[in-house]
């Protein structure tokens, strides 16, 4: 039934993924996206949604010590950024964690890797949409007084103890689905423009969050960070699982490695650059919170970052320039996400798992426009009518499953040797590729804090996720190996 599940992908290099591939099915994505660019994509799909509501959910469990749980969580996210960092400088392509499953595992475990891809962009993509709809709902009530009718802003479907129920509350959320299509609609210009689009919304919502840090300034009260961790260590432990996916989408810049100029150096050094950024403002955030209010205040709406900085400020006109921080903010993470999406299809529809049309690009702006409105098609219906708890609830382990595959996939390139050797318009003869430190402890260690995290998710969790993988495994063995096979003999003859 999987006759091709062990199967390998040869590492790319100049005749597989340069010419076969291409030649084939032209998708060869132009490599226009620089190291700047790339290190505000990882920052971008990274500083989201989470700040803005994580204090009021970790500070009363760590009190003060929440600044420590947010440095051990980017120890943790800083663990797996190095293997990605290692792994896509040897192998900078499209497909990312799908990609690297393949070379090193096969064709099966990759997609599965790939249905966790689903999952973290995918899922999460709506998720993200469904907070900017209550973030935009927020803004407008500050801004007018008046909120968007509740029909058209929630889900009609509820979670219950038996699962999803009718009764929800709204007839669909409507600013969901049109943020999607909004971000769709962008993508489809291309990757430079989504590029420059990126850099702007994320400038601008690193800079409010700045803002923030200085406005509170004046009321920051040291006595706030006493006692500094009144739950102990155990509380801070708990928060930094919670505050770790706060870190995930450091993972877009692997995603956009084909359309990376000089990919070897650029990849490593943006992920581990837009790490070094995002934690310093998520410290900075979290320490000028503590310093405005005592940490037993964090209940809430009073711990949301827009609820603070009233109280610092005492003007209405701040709470605004936060909700409009969280709107721009959420915005560029459901772009980003549609983006991340487009590219596992693009790379799937590349070596035949998914229909050949998905691989395609455009001819004016080398975009992937069909995988791009596929990925929207697949959002919308999940943002349209279900509640973002159900949507985090899946996103969680698909992301540590992924996680833990890049781990092993360096292992195994490390046993292998492998590297991508021919780059397009990449100076490969001046790098040697980053290396991971403390290697191989340092991915053994990723893949036991991924495992600690994973036993702490619930077992509907785990039977919704089996679902999952299990559908995606009947689709691959029903569909996806035929084309698979199909494609790489007709690359096969090609090379000869």
């Amino acid at each position: 039934m999987f006759y091709r599940f062990f199967h390998k992908k040869p590492l790319p290099n100049a005749h597989t993924q340069q010419d076969s591939s291409s030649q084939i099915t032209g998708t060869q994505m132009p490599r226009s996206i620089g190291l700047g660019q790339l290190t505000l994509i990882g920052v971008g799909s990274t500083l989201g949604t989470g700040i803005f509501f994580v204090m009021a959910e970790t500070v009363p469990i760590a009190g003060p010590g929440v600044v420590v749980a947010f440095l051990v969580a980017a120890l943790t996210a800083g663990l797996t950024a190095m293997c990605y960092a290692e792994v896509s400088s040897r192998l900078p392509v499209s497909g990312a964690s799908y990609t690297f499953t393949y070379v090193t595992m096969g064709e099966g475990v990759a997609v599965m890797v790939a249905a966790c891809l689903l999952l973290e962009w995918g899922i999460a993509g709506a998720a993200v949409s469904v907070g900017w709809s209550a973030y935009l709902n927020q803004l407008v009530e500050m801004v007018t007084g008046h909120a968007i009718p509740i029909a058209w802003r929630q889900p009609p479907f509820q979670s219950s103890v038996s699962g999803l129920v009718p009764g929800g509350p709204g007839i669909v959320n409507l600013p969901a689905i049109v943020v999607v299509w909004l971000c769709t609609l962008l993508l489809l210009r291309g990757s430079q423009a989504s590029a420059r689009l990126n850099t702007f919304l994320t400038v601008t919502k690193v800079t409010i969050l700045l803002l923030f840090v200085v406005m509170t300034l004046p009321v920051f009260r040291a006595e706030h960070f006493a006692p500094f961790m009144p739950f102990g260590v155990s509380g801070v432990s708990t928060a930094a699982a919670i505050i770790f996916f706060s870190f995930v989408g450091l993972d877009a810049v692997v995603n956009a490695g084909e359309e990376a100029i000089n990919p070897e150096r650029n990849i490593p050094r943006a992920i581990l650059g837009a790490l070094m950024i995002v934690t310093t403002v998520y410290v900075l955030v979290a320490a000028s919170s503590l310093g405005v209010q005592a940490y037993d205040t964090f209940t809430g709406s009073s711990g949301s970052l827009p609820a603070i900085l009233l109280n610092a400020t005492q003007s209405p006109g701040s709470s605004i320039l936060l909700a409009t921080g969280a709107v721009i903010s959420i915005f560029s993470v459901t772009f980003l996400t549609l983006f991340g999406q487009a590219r596992i299809y693009l790379a799937m529809a590349r070596d035949g798992l998914l229909p050949s049309k998905l691989a395609k690009l455009d001819r004016q702006t080398q975009s992937p426009a069909a995988a791009t409105v596929l990925s929207g098609l697949m959002i919308t219906p999940l943002a349209g009518f279900l509640p973002s708890h159900v949507l985090w609830a899946m996103v969680s382990l698909g992301t540590l499953m992924v996680f833990i595959a890049v781990a092993v996939a360096l292992i195994l390139l490390r046993r292998q040797g492998g590297v991508c050797t021919h780059i397009p318009n990449s100076d490969s003869s001046q790098s040697t590729g980053f290396k991971v430190p403390g290697y191989p402890f340092t991915p053994l260690v990723s893949i036991a804090a991924c495992l600690y995290l994973i036993a702490n998710l619930s077992a509907t969790v785990f039977t919704l996720f089996a679902v999952w993988l299990t559908l995606a495994l009947l689709f691959y063995a029903a569909f996806g190996q035929r084309r698979a096979q199909v494609l790489a003999r007709h690359q096969g003859k090609m090379a000869t």
